[in-house]
């Protein structure tokens, strides 16, 4: 059995966040339930359990594929959108 490897676990960039919260939220009035942080480019984003569910439309925008838990009380995390893998 073959475990499935994360092609882009090794593009894990140190980035400069776009904010304290999902911009897109703060514009709407809507709530982010959880946060996510691009990790190409420093965006954040709302989570898919978000009304907006905008990390995914970041991810769909500009194919940026690994995002990172940010200010998680869940712990330190990461999520490739093209390999469908938690690392």
């Amino acid at each position: 059995m073959t475990t499935k490897e994360c092609a882009h676990k090794g593009m894990l960039l140190d980035v400069t966040t776009s904010g304290e919260g999902c911009k897109e939220c703060m514009e709407e009035g809507t709530a982010a339930v959880a946060l996510r942080l691009c990790r190409e480019c420093g965006h954040v984003g709302c989570c898919d359990s978000s009304e907006g569910k905008h990390a995914t439309k970041h991810f769909k925008d500009t194919g940026h594929p690994v995002m990172s838990a940010y200010k998680s009380a869940r712990g330190d995390w990461n999520w490739c959108y093209v390999d469908e893998l938690r690392f």
